[in-house]
């Protein structure tokens, strides 16, 4: 297929070697970060033209718009592009869980470091007594 993505923005993209970019989707009035889908020139360009988040799926190598068939809607409110241009933050309004697996983010499951009050972060090498 070819993208009707406006050629100017698609210069600017740093693309993996299968065309792809990351798209991070971040609830706009409270930062919270979502989840990431990956968007190829014409999953942006549906993005930007229609106000839903349109992804690429990798496993299906088929285009999804998040929410047609969860309910689970994505309305875009901005995307911007981060400063190498090989990645896109899409701030949306989130109707729903996120995830696939129903959570409200596909990062609240697997934490990996929490924040001081839980307790002592835990090193990957032994402390240095001089520093």
């Amino acid at each position: 297929m070819t993208s009707t993505l406006d050629p100017e923005i698609a210069a600017r993209l740093k693309r993996s070697a299968d065309g792809l970019l990351p798209a991070i989707a971040q609830q706009y009035d409270t930062g919270e970060v979502l989840m990431l889908g990956w968007m190829d020139d014409e999953a942006l360009h549906r993005t930007l033209t229609t106000g839903r988040c349109t992804y690429w799926s990798r496993s299906r190598q088929e285009y999804w718009v998040k929410g047609d068939t969860s309910g689970h809607v994505q309305r875009v409110k901005s995307v911007a592009l981060d400063c190498d241009a090989d990645t896109v933050l899409v701030k949306v309004d989130q109707t729903g869980a996120a995830c696939h697996t129903g959570a409200r983010t596909c990062f609240d499951e697997d934490v990996l470091l929490k924040d001081d009050s839980a307790g002592p972060v835990p090193q990957t090498r032994p402390a240095d007594p001089d520093q």
